[in-house]
């Protein structure tokens, strides 16, 4: 049985010591010697060894000695024996220790004294403490502080032993005496403490007395008193709080930051009056600004976002003070300071924050940040939520974000893209001015799909001639010329766009493979590519320009296949607006040869894969529609597109409103409330902040916010029961899973007629759970029963088994009996919550994640959509895909779920079911995770659940 200990110290099993050999060494006279052996004797007594014939060498040869450090070894020492025998009583040999005690309580030197109090402190037995204790109280009038502050430390914790009061019977009053004319500050603090755990009043009494002079303080007490505070008011109702409120707000004047940070908390806790919760609200501010340390700024960000749940008319105010810790070069300070800002969003404020979040883009841009691409990226995504939510600010915004469609960082370019798409339907004042920026600058971008996202903007939105006309001659400035190559009976295959000087930065692929020509000779083919990165290119110069060449050469065929629709729309519409037939045919006859060329590279051999065929037919579609058109195809390619678009935004911004809506459910304010009119209230010389608080307190009782609703139907689904009915002795547990914590209240109930003896509830963990406390023996009286908590760590999200037993003793039969307890499952739905993401991070994710595990449909469900439902309910999930993609009976169904866990790994799912002739569901689910343990519970948790049961 393990013991509890005060002391830990490294021990290295190899070199264990002999217990002759350490008493040798303590007859001996060698000091050092002396100071070793009594190292290794504390340090095998802390190993479990008993060593019960060194107590008497040690009282021999050791007690004498004036050396300071075998002294305090033989403190050490003293700490860590046992002091009791089996039964309990004091053994009668630490008598012999008493004098050496009392001696050292006197001894002229202050170390000495000041090291013997301390061990003092950590003394329970009654028989040893009560000899000592007038040389102990002497010592509190000592001129030295060392002495005085560990004499007060030792005075209180004999005061809160079981019987201390016996022993130190006027302890709070002595305390006192001495905290009212003491200096020193770590003294003044012990004496203080002792105070608010032994006799609350006169703390508090002494707290009031002083109230005036807190704030000169030293630190230590000034943080003992916010305690104190915490602890008095948190009885309801408590008349003079308003006093304790004035106190911590003086003390948010005070040099040590510290101390803010927990007056500050204070403050939340005790009034939620306005005035205070600014208050707190502008010290966090400051606290974010002031240190330099990322933890530090994570702590309090988080205290900040606790504030914004509850006072966010407060939080508002401060919204430009949150704002400059974006000064701060850790990207997860970023983040959270974004996040926070954009939940602080009003009309009033979010001019200042979008130009406070262009001033950080054009930081990023002039290359003075690190990893200035993520951070880019953060802030566009940032910048995008305020213009959708308040759409007057985009024109302020969106040229400027539009020079990153080049941006190396491609997930930043893409946000940037998708801001673009967003703004452009949503606002269509700034459509022309968009579309003309987006013309200039798309030589630049450098991913596909950037590309491919820009063409489709440049193929709906270019509605006048000069639009329609420039979009057509950007894009195929972009490709170059056509053919791709050209083939040369020499044998030399040569990219058609090049000039006749090689141009720097492009890298030639050539696949020597002969081919036989119409007249019967060989000849060689090559396709030419070009690096796409080319940072030493200069802007303007050919190869900056043909991005679109580079993509189609390097094998992108689905780039391809949009670039044959935007001019396919294009042409369409230059076919509405442009009166002279002849442009018309001369454009549709540009894109039919650009068409040809991209499928004739496409079934060439020369690339390392040919084109895929869902890109060849698109492409060949966009043949056929140029050369014979029709209304009904040209309505289908240049409206129902864009309306498809305006109703995807259109339902987003919906599901939106309507979680905004279901957010806010609880209402501020009824007709029928009560209406508190504060200015006729009797202010018997209160502050405004007195006043505040008190009138919300009036209002928390009027509205029942004192009073908790009792849990128990709650309380009783959560018990289980660990043994049968039949057993000798019934366990049943209560389990509470708090993030990180799983706490299981046992309760043990001896249905026997026998007194059960060192009864002990022996539990072990299967997963990543790990138990915090040792088991302990208890003694169990005939049909008594007994309550035992035992806590559990959690460390990932897996569902983790707890199983074990109880083992008890009865005075008739002398083995042990043992109980065997069921098996507690630890569900993986106490872990994980539904969240949502953008659709591109889904997709990131899903590429990146490696943990992938595939579970097959086998269910009595026949409705997809029944089917769906009943996996978010059951997987505590939530549904990705918007409803609008789910409607209608096509006999398949597709759809993403997404959810996150307390430890911020994030689960991915897809759903891919379709209907058999039969009327069964086939498919899979598929979950990927960046860890094992959650993909495979959550793939557990499926099979149980997905055939329809509870």
């Amino acid at each position: 049985m393990e013991k509890p200990s005060t002391l830990l110290v490294h021990f290295d099993k190899g070199s264990a010591a002999m217990a002759g050999e350490i008493k040798a060494d303590l007859e001996g006279s060698d000091v050092a010697a002396k100071v070793d052996a009594m190292k290794r004797a504390v340090m095998l007594l802390l190993n479990g060894e008993t060593l019960p014939a060194l107590f008497i060498t040690v009282v021999r040869y050791v007690l004498p000695s004036e050396d300071h450090t075998i002294q305090k070894l033989l403190l050490l020492y003293l700490e860590i024996i046992d002091k009791r025998d089996a039964a309990g009583r004091g053994l009668p040999e630490m008598i012999l220790i008493c004098q050496n005690l009392r001696n050292n309580l006197h001894h002229p030197n202050e170390y000495i004294r000041g090291v013997t109090l301390r061990f003092l402190c950590r003394l329970s037995e009654p028989e040893v403490l009560e000899p000592l204790v007038p040389s102990i109280l002497e010592n509190l009038d000592h001129r030295h502080h060392f002495i005085r502050r560990h004499a007060l430390s030792a005075i209180s914790s004999i005061y809160r032993l079981p019987h201390g009061d016996q022993l130190v019977p006027d302890a709070p009053e002595l305390v006192e005496r001495a905290l009212a004319s003491e200096q020193d500050a770590s003294a003044r603090r012990n004496a203080f403490l002792m105070l608010c755990a032994c006799a609350q009043e006169r703390a508090v009494a002494y707290l009031l007395s002083n109230a005036d002079r807190v704030a000169e303080w030293p630190d230590l007490l000034q943080m003992a008193a916010v305690d104190l505070i915490r602890k008095v008011c948190r009885s309801p109702n408590r008349a003079d709080k308003g006093r304790y409120i004035k106190i911590i707000i003086a003390l948010l004047s005070s040099p040590s930051t510290a101390v803010v940070y927990e007056c500050a908390g204070a403050l939340v806790s005790l009034s939620s009056a306005p005035t205070a919760v600014r208050a707190a609200a502008n010290t966090y501010c400051e606290l974010l600004s002031s240190q330099s340390d990322n933890n530090v700024k994570l702590i309090v960000l988080d205290r900040l976002n606790e504030l914004r749940t509850s006072h966010r008319d407060v939080m508002v105010d401060v919204v430009m003070d949150v704002l400059r810790a974006l000064a701060s070069p850790n990207l997860d300070v970023k983040r959270k300071v974004l996040d926070l800002v954009l939940d602080l969003l009003t009309a009033r404020n979010v001019e200042e924050v979008v130009l406070y979040l262009k001033k950080e883009v054009v930081k990023t841009q002039a290359g003075q940040l690190e990893k200035s691409g993520e951070y880019r990226q953060m802030l566009v995504q940032a910048i995008h939520a305020c213009a959708v939510e308040y759409p007057e600010v985009a024109g302020s915004v969106v040229h400027l974000l539009m020079d990153f469609l080049g941006d190396t960082n491609v997930a930043a370019a893409v946000d940037v893209v998708l801001f673009v798409r967003e703004i452009i339907e949503t606002n269509p004042k700034l459509r022309v001015s968009m579309i003309q920026r987006l013309i200039d600058t798309f030589y630049q971008i450098r991913a596909s799909r950037v590309c491919s996202c820009a063409l489709w903007i440049l193929g709906e939105y270019s509605l006048s001639l000069s639009e329609v006309e420039n979009a057509i001659s950007t894009i195929k400035q972009c490709l170059g010329d056509v053919p791709f190559y050209t083939v040369s009976e020499e044998g030399e295959a040569t990219d058609s766009a090049k000039p006749a000087q090689p141009v720097v930065n492009s890298v030639t692929v050539s696949s020597r493979r002969p081919v036989v020509l119409a007249d019967g000779t060989y000849a060689t083919q090559s396709a030419a590519t070009e690096a796409i990165s080319t940072p030493s290119v200069a802007p303007g110069s050919l190869s900056s320009t043909l991005n679109l060449r580079s993509l189609i050469l390097s094998g992108d065929f689905f780039l391809a296949a949009v670039i044959s629709c935007t001019l396919t729309k294009l042409v369409l519409r230059l076919e509405e607006v442009q009166p002279s037939m002849v442009e018309v045919n001369k454009a549709c006859t540009g894109a039919l040869l650009v068409m040809t060329s991209i499928l004739q590279l496409g079934q060439s051999s020369y690339l390392p894969h040919p084109i895929d065929n869902d890109s060849y037919d698109r492409i060949v579609l966009c043949v056929r529609l140029l050369c014979n058109t029709g209304d009904d195809v040209r309505k289908v390619w240049l409206q129902s597109c864009r309306q498809s678009f305006a109703k995807m935004l259109a339902e987003k911004q919906f599901r939106e409103t309507e979680e905004m809506k279901a957010k806010a459910q609880i209402s501020h304010a009824q007709p029928d409330d009560l209406i508190d009119f504060y200015h006729l209230k009797s202010r018997r010389g209160m502050s405004q902040l007195e006043l505040e608080d008190e009138v919300q307190d009036d209002l928390k009782a009027a509205t029942g916010g004192f009073t908790k609703d009792a849990d128990d139907a709650n309380r009783l689904n959560r018990i289980l029961q660990l043994t049968g009915f039949s057993d000798p002795v019934y366990a049943e547990a209560y389990v509470t899973v708090h993030h990180y914590d799983i706490v299981l209240d046992v309760t043990i109930i001896n249905r026997t007629k026998e007194t059960l003896q060192n009864l002990c509830l022996e539990l072990a963990t299967m997963g990543d759970l790990k138990l915090v406390d040792r088991p302990q023996n208890y003694t169990l009286a005939p049909e008594s029963s007994k309550q035992i908590r035992a806590n559990i760590k959690v460390s990932s999200t897996e569902t983790g088994v707890i199983f074990g037993n109880i083992v008890y003793e009865t005075s008739n039969v002398m083995e042990r009996s043992v109980v065997v307890l069921n098996d507690i499952h630890i569900d993986i739905m106490d872990y994980i919550s539904p969240a949502t993401c953008a659709d591109v991070t889904f997709r990131n994710m899903w590429a990146e994640f490696e943990w992938e595990n595939k579970v097959a449909v086998n269910t009595v469900i026949q409705n997809e959509k029944e089917f769906l439902d009943h996996i978010i309910k059951s997987t505590n999930m939530k549904c990705l895909t918007p409803p609008s993609a789910l409607d209608g009976e096509c006999g398949f169904l597709a759809a993403n779920l997404y959810a996150k866990s307390v430890f911020g790994e994030d689960a991915l799912v897809n759903i891919s079911i379709e209907k058999q002739f039969d009327g069964k569901l086939s498919g899979y689910i598929r979950i990927r995770s960046k860890t094992q343990g959650i993909a495979l519970s959550l793939g557990d948790k499926i099979t149980l659940k997905q055939k329809g049961g509870s």
